[in-house]
């Protein structure tokens, strides 16, 4: 990496360590802007890679395999690195407002936070459920709760997710619960509840199909048509009047974002996540950009999912790089259709593009090998 020895006079700012920002800390790295001084501000200096959470949850990846160190890559990329958290923007001003330290001025600013599952509408819901992300909080918990025995595991979430995070789950106590001798079977129920009337509503109806065959396989009871409405102590309540019981719930609904983000006075769309052209730059304020999760791209609405995050890295780092050097920016068009490989919780994986589904340990195999290869143009 080269260094940036010339003196500071515009601060780009990044806030948050999701996918995005992993790729401009390396391409500013490689090639520094002159007197640009990269500052990234991250609640956690390692950060996961959302493509091998659901073999990190299963067994199949030790912590370090599937984080990247964050201080390290900011080290080894001459930026600056501050663990905070952030709690606001002032934007006439140009500060990052944090917990517990001063503010941070930028000239320039990116946000790649990622996002959360969205509980804040759920009455009841932060009380009494284990949300999937941040996922250092559910690694530290979920193991140990899960193995009181006996026990009822509910999976709030019919996405791709909320599927691999049951199927995971399920796995990984099987397997520990074997380890001691025991019989998981009758120890640990597991049920997926989601609003949708299919599972994976946004893949076809051939993964659709193959999923519920492996749930219904594994012993995973499914709710459909269960909208959350409202968590107890011991009950989901859905409508249509239903009651899903369990002693642990683990949370993989749709993403929320962030609360200070609406309060900055950034546009957003109805969902409170930051609104942005196809340049990835906001709609309101030209000086910040935001990618992943966390924007909402109004020419090219998708779901969120990690993916989107990573393609976006390298166009971020271009359009802000032009930004700094005066230079017009440059859309971004994601594809229509991409593809996605869907764990099931052993070394198996279902492959889903467009109408096309296949599944097997080959897949399983394929996706290990793209992700070990992805991680490590940030690890090394």
């Amino acid at each position: 990496m080269q260094r940036n020895e010339f003196p500071a006079l515009k601060d780009l700012v990044l806030v948050g360590g999701g996918h995005s920002h992993l790729a401009v800390l390396k391409m500013f790295g490689m090639n520094p802007v002159r007197g640009v001084r990269v500052t990234l501000i991250s609640r956690d200096s390692v950060t996961a890679y959302s493509g091998m959470i659901p073999g990190l949850i299963a067994g199949h990846y030790s912590f370090d395999e599937a984080h990247i160190d964050l201080r390290a890559l900011c080290g080894a990329t001459g930026a600056c690195f501050i663990r905070a958290t952030v709690s606001g923007l002032d934007l006439a001003s140009r500060w990052v407002m944090c917990d517990g330290r001063p503010p941070i001025g930028f000239d320039l600013l990116s946000i790649n936070t990622g996002s959360t599952p969205q509980t804040r509408t759920v009455p009841g819901a932060l009380e009494h459920v284990l949300r999937v992300k941040p996922i250092e909080k559910f690694l530290a918990t979920w193991e140990q709760l899960a193995l009181e025995r006996p026990c009822r595991i509910a999976v709030v979430g019919g996405g791709a997710g909320g599927v691999e995070l049951a199927l995971a789950t399920q796995h990984r106590i099987r397997e520990l619960l074997s380890r001691r001798g025991g019989d998981p079977g009758p120890q640990v129920e597991f049920h997926l509840v989601s609003d949708a009337p299919v599972l994976l509503p946004t893949h076809n109806a051939r993964v659709q199909a193959l999923f519920a065959r492996v749930l219904r396989e594994r012993g995973v009871v499914t709710h459909l048509n269960h909208r959350v409405v409202r968590v107890e102590a011991d009950a989901l309540i859905c409508e249509p009047g239903d009651a899903v019981r369990f002693d642990h719930v683990f949370w993989a609904t749709n993403a929320e974002a962030p609360e200070w983000i609406a309060a900055s006075g950034l546009r957003t769309d109805a969902n409170g996540f930051v609104a942005v052209h196809d340049t990835l730059q906001s709609v309101s304020h030209p000086f910040v950009f935001a990618a992943g999760d966390v924007a909402a791209v109004e020419q090219h609405p998708r779901a969120k999912s990690g993916v989107f995050a990573v393609r976006q890295g390298a166009p971020l780092a271009r359009n802000l790089r032009r930004v700094l050097e005066g230079e017009s920016l440059k859309p971004f068009v994601p594809q229509k259709q991409f593809l996605s490989l869907i764990s099931t919780g052993d070394q198996y994986a279902i492959a889903s593009r467009g109408p096309w589904a296949f599944e097997g340990h080959w897949v399983w195999r394929m996706k290990d090998w793209i992700d070990r290869r992805w991680i490590s143009k940030y690890q090394q």
